[in-house]
């Protein structure tokens, strides 16, 4: 009766094993990830965007001078910026990324970004894709990190998700079987899920921390979620010195609202869909998804941004200078620690939580009513003079 619409099922689902398994000839190929210690000298590109993108990115670009000055001054660290991510070239080019534009980026090995525009319908521009999409898919960045942490909870957590696979990998190519029935996949490899739990475990080991957490929910999805968390205890005893343990996402999701259980979580590595919920609950204990930064990582780049948007408003009204840099200037700590410049690194986070939650002299409103954002980069930056 069905046997018709069995069969174009099967020949979709033929097609789209042929595309997994070519991307999986592509990580085998891979090499390890970027030792920047071999480098001699580390190039940062700064990527201001569009709207208030050039604005905070410029602040935390100053912030960042301060702390690695010497590292500046003896050439081992190199700053570089690049400007062209704008919504106005990629309209005019009808590119999500100008080939130039890509081209320079690449010529970095860490890049700090300012938010881009990304078109919705009404807006004045042709639908380019997003350009956070297409740097994720050009610099093969897989693992989406961020932080979050509320010292005076006791809360200090990593989340690596997993950012290429698990059900966000074909989530456009399910299969509708009939009018009745639908079919979506979930897919692992090895190889994506070996490069994102060892991300996990080197960040965990470069930043003294003690602990990494698996999570998913192997006891049910036996196959994708059991194979992830068989190779996370794999991977696991190769780092003696760290404790690794698993929960699942149900229960996880609840144990971080536990004031008492939480304080124990240190760095959580999970697939994709189940890092998008987890994160963007975590966000909320520290203001909301629109207060972290975040990161893009893969084996040879990584890309550090402020995960809100770019407020062309603001800019239309002249108020971009009084825009709060604090979403990239966090991006900017992480992207310290994630080069090697761990104290650099945690002073800043150091000076972010006196300037924004202990001491607080200075005020963002977004307007004249509040300090501008190169006021508050000062701030930060006199801050750590005292420490």
């Amino acid at each position: 009766m069905y046997t018709e619409n069995i069969e174009r099922a099967k020949e979709q689902f033929g097609k789209l094993l042929e595309e997994q398994l070519k991307r999986v000839e592509v990580m085998k190929n891979q090499g390890d990830f970027l030792n920047y210690k071999e480098l001699d000298t580390i190039i940062i590109g700064v990527c201001g965007g569009d709207g208030i993108g050039p604005a905070i990115t410029g602040q935390a670009q100053r912030v960042l001078e301060f702390l690695l000055a010497n590292e500046v001054a003896s050439g081992n660290v190199e700053f570089r910026t690049i400007d062209g991510l704008t919504i106005e070239r990629r309209a005019a080019e009808n590119a999500a990324i100008p080939p130039v534009v890509l081209d320079e980026l690449k010529e970095c090995h860490v890049i700090l970004k300012g938010p881009t525009t990304t078109p919705r319908k009404g807006d004045p521009w042709p639908n380019v894709e997003s350009a956070n999409v297409a740097m994720r898919k050009e610099l093969d960045l897989f693992a989406n990190v961020r932080p979050v942490r509320i010292p005076e909870q006791g809360i200090d957590w990593t989340f690596y998700r997993e950012n290429t696979e698990g059900a966000y990998a074909v989530g456009s190519k399910g299969v509708h079987v009939t009018n009745d029935l639908g079919v979506d996949f979930t897919v692992v490899t090895t190889q994506g899920t070996e490069r994102i739990i060892r991300a996990a475990f080197e960040y965990a080991k470069a930043n003294g921390k003690t602990r990494v957490t698996a999570v998913t929910k192997a006891n049910i999805i036996k196959t994708t979620d059991g194979k992830f968390l068989d190779i996370f205890k794999e991977i696991a005893k190769e780092y003696q010195d760290i404790t690794a343990d698993d929960w699942y996402i149900d229960i996880m999701t609840a144990k971080l609202v536990d004031e008492k259980r939480r304080r124990d979580f240190q760095v959580l590595v999970l697939p994709n869909l189940y890092g998008d919920i987890l994160t963007d609950e975590a966000a909320e204990f520290q203001g909301g998804v629109g207060t972290a930064g975040s990161a893009n990582i893969g084996k040879r780049y990584a890309m550090f941004e402020a995960i809100h948007g770019s407020a062309p408003r603001m800019v239309e009204e002249g108020r971009d200078i009084y825009a709060d840099p604090c979403s990239v200037i966090r991006a900017g700590a992480m992207l310290l620690s994630h080069i090697g410049y761990v104290e650099e690194s945690e002073k800043l986070y150091k000076a972010l939580d006196i300037c924004t939650i202990t001491e607080k002299k200075l005020v963002i409103t977004g307007r004249d009513t509040g300090a501008t954002s190169a006021e508050f980069a000062d701030y930060i930056m006199q801050t750590m003079k005292k420490m």
